[in-house]
Formats: C-alpha cells, structure tokens, sequence
C-alpha cells in the first residue's frame, strides 16, 4: 500500500494534472490517501509525482494517522469500539494492519471518510521544488515516507 500526500497546489497546471488528483481524491494540500499497489494506481501516481510524496506505508503509521486523523462522517473520530460494532477486526490496530496488506478497504468500513486531513509537517517541508533524492519533498520516498506522515500526524 502507498500513502500519497498532496505537497504542492494546482494553481496554473495542466488539466491533466488536476483531474488524476481529482480521481486520487486529493482535493486539498496536506491531504492523504491510502492507495493499493496496483499498476492502474501507480500510473497514477507517477503522473502527479511532481505534486505529492508517496511511499510504503507500515502497519503502525497507518494505525497512528487513523486514530489521530481517522474521521467518520459527520466529523466524529474513528474509535475502536466503532471499528468492533462495525467490522470484523477487533480494533484500530488490527484493522490497519489489515489494510496495509490487502486483506481489507477503507472503503469497506461503513462511514469512515477515505481522506486523512493531516497538519503541515512539524518543522517544514525541506524544499517544494526539489525531489526527495535531491533534499526536497516531491516524489518517492520509499519508506521514508512514514517519518514524514508522522510529523504530520
């Protein structure tokens, strides 16, 4: 599974660019989604790398981000009990551990929004022109990834 983050706005850039953030469902910056590793979504993916960091998400980051940005509709925060009244899994935990290998979807939890709306990262991005290879935030950061999500959990 990718965690895709949104880095940089879609102001003056190509329709093209807009709609594939469009159908990754990132509307907004600091916004993330959690998406399958399938080549459909990867195509994706590397259209906009010049807009978003992605990378491999963990089991334990993906269980952070839930419980502190996990919303339900209506706003309400996503609890355990809510995830054992409504699933199968016995908790957020074992819920996240769940997505991140394919067993499960966020979309198959009734009422859970499939956008995470993060803070901008404690102490700043390192640069929104440069890739991260090259000491900036765009693009792939392979594990990385789940130290950036942390700051902005």
């Amino acid at each position: 599974m990718y965690a895709v983050v949104q880095v940089r706005g879609v102001v003056n850039t190509r329709k093209e660019i807009r709609d594939t953030l469009k159908m990754l469902r990132l509307h907004h910056i600091n916004h993330c989604v959690i998406a399958p590793d399938t080549p459909e979504t990867l195509g994706m993916i590397r259209k906009v790398k010049d807009f978003v960091a992605y990378g491999e998400i963990t089991p334990e980051t993906l269980e952070t981000l839930m419980r502190t940005r996990g919303r339900l509709t209506g706003d309400d925060p996503l609890t355990d009990d809510y995830v054992r009244e409504h699933t199968e899994f016995d908790g957020i935990g074992e819920l996240a551990g769940a997505i991140v290998e394919g067993k499960a979807k966020i979309r198959e939890i009734p009422g859970l929004k499939p956008v995470l709306r993060l803070h901008p990262p404690r102490k700043g991005y390192k640069s929104l022109k440069r890739t991260y290879p090259q000491g900036g935030a765009l693009g792939y950061h392979g594990p990385e990834i789940n130290e950036l999500l942390y700051k902005m959990r």
